[in-house]
């Protein structure tokens, strides 16, 4: 790109990237927003041209894994004048600065909030700026995610579930709050689930041999959704169960759970022989210690609602996993 070649003696002169926070003991109030929500400080001219649009093509992509398109953050906008008090304690920032000294891309966090996260763009023009945002966006959605993440778990700690079924079960803790309940629990599977605006949001858990062969995951992994799901998650009427839906290709990583590989699978569920759908995110956890793999599934159940904050709950709380004695 004509951009990053113009640009390249600039990024290695004076580009400075850096993760700084704010240890000053002076109080900073508590940061606000909702969850996935991120305000961008940048002059209304820019907002609207061709920076502005780099914003958000850049931090509105799809939320992986939902059957219909939904922002991966939600956007708000405030011109540098009106960017003061209250509007300062946004959970996520993003500042653009117009200026010649200094430049470069910095994230500090706690800087007017806790928690917080807030990243600083300064740039002689709205290329340069844009240059620095491209060069940086994935640290800073990084840090954004994980700032959310911890967000999640410290609102859901304030009323945690304290049902002991899945420390009984699988020798495994979740945080999650006490709107969930378990709906089943048998010895190697447990359900639990939260009644939603017109749905409900569901954690399953269960364990599967050490040596299972995975083969090629993206074959493996639907079959064995498929096979627990007419076993143990019927549907609505009899003869229907929970399976994979095949006309959404989902996605696969390789990640890590607790310090511990984990395979996670994001995609559709359908019901066979019936008219029900939503999103679901797996996680095949490897446990060597206990020659087991713990398999953690989120689905929702929420037609004509958004989907996006139900599915980052049901991912939070899965990250949680912790083995107890």
């Amino acid at each position: 790109m004509i951009i990053k070649s113009t640009l390249q003696s600039l990024l290695i002169a004076t580009l400075f990237v850096s993760c700084q926070s704010n240890s000053s003991k002076a109080f900073v109030p508590e940061s606000n927003g909702n969850m996935n929500s991120v305000s961008v400080v940048m002059a209304k001219s820019a907002w609207g041209g061709s920076l502005g649009k780099h914003i958000k093509e850049s931090l509105t992509e799809p939320y992986e894994g939902l059957p219909f398109d939904e922002p991966k953050y939600d956007l708000f906008h405030l011109d540098p004048s009106i960017f003061s008090g209250f509007a300062r304690s946004s959970r996520n920032i993003i500042v653009f600065n117009k200026d010649t000294t200094g430049q470069g891309f910095r994230i500090i966090k706690n800087l007017w909030a806790r928690p917080q996260i807030t990243a600083l763009i300064t740039g002689e023009d709205e290329e340069v700026m844009s240059f620095y945002f491209e060069e940086n966006k994935n640290l800073l959605m990084r840090s954004i995610d994980e700032n959310e993440r911890l967000e999640k778990i410290r609102r859901m700690s304030k009323s945690p579930n304290k049902d002991t079924e899945l420390k009984e079960r699988l020798g495994i803790a979740l945080t999650f709050p006490d709107a969930y309940q378990t709906v089943k629990d048998t010895t190697n599977f447990i359900w639990i689930e939260k009644q939603v605006v017109k749905g409900h949001l569901n954690i399953i858990a269960y364990s599967l041999p050490i040596d299972i062969d995975l083969g090629k995951i993206e074959e493996r992994i639907p079959k064995i959704r498929d096979s627990i799901g007419e076993i143990f998650v019927p549907g609505r009427v009899p003869g229907s169960y929970m399976i994979t839906e095949r006309a959404y290709l989902p996605y696969y990583y390789k990640t890590k759970v607790n310090r511990l590989d984990a395979i996670l699978t994001k995609g559709t569920w359908e019901v066979q022989n019936d008219f029900m759908a939503g999103p679901y995110v797996n996680y095949i956890i490897k446990d060597t210690l206990n020659k087991r793999n713990i398999v953690i599934e989120g689905f929702s159940f929420a037609p004509s609602e958004s989907k996006r904050n139900y599915m980052f709950e049901l991912n939070t709380i899965i990250t949680t996993m912790k083995f107890v004695n």
